[in-house]
């Protein structure tokens, strides 16, 4: 199955944009960020802390909707997708 990943901010920086991933059925949320994000250790230590847990400041986001980091492990990831990973928002 085909999932659009998209980081922003500093994640985009480090791990890029608009990411098609051929994901495999059954996967869950938590799972597809880690593997897309792997492909970067740097990216992958901005989101997760050393115990591969999300960092507290995460934002998660499915087809707009958003996912709270501790529902991550749970939440399966289907066919056409799109997953948003945002860093910390501040404006001013």
């Amino acid at each position: 199955m085909t999932v659009r990943v998209r980081f922003f901010a500093r994640f985009r920086e480090l791990l890029g944009t608009d990411i098609m991933v051929n994901a495999r059925e059954g996967i869950v949320l938590s799972e597809l960020v880690k593997e897309v994000a792997s492909r970067n250790q740097d990216g992958y230590q901005a989101i997760f802390d050393d115990q591969g847990v999300f960092r507290e400041f995460v934002i998660l986001m499915q087809n707009g909707k958003r996912i709270e980091t501790s529902a991550a492990g749970t939440t399966l990831v289907k066919d056409g997708d799109e997953i948003a990973v945002f860093p910390p928002v501040a404006g001013g």
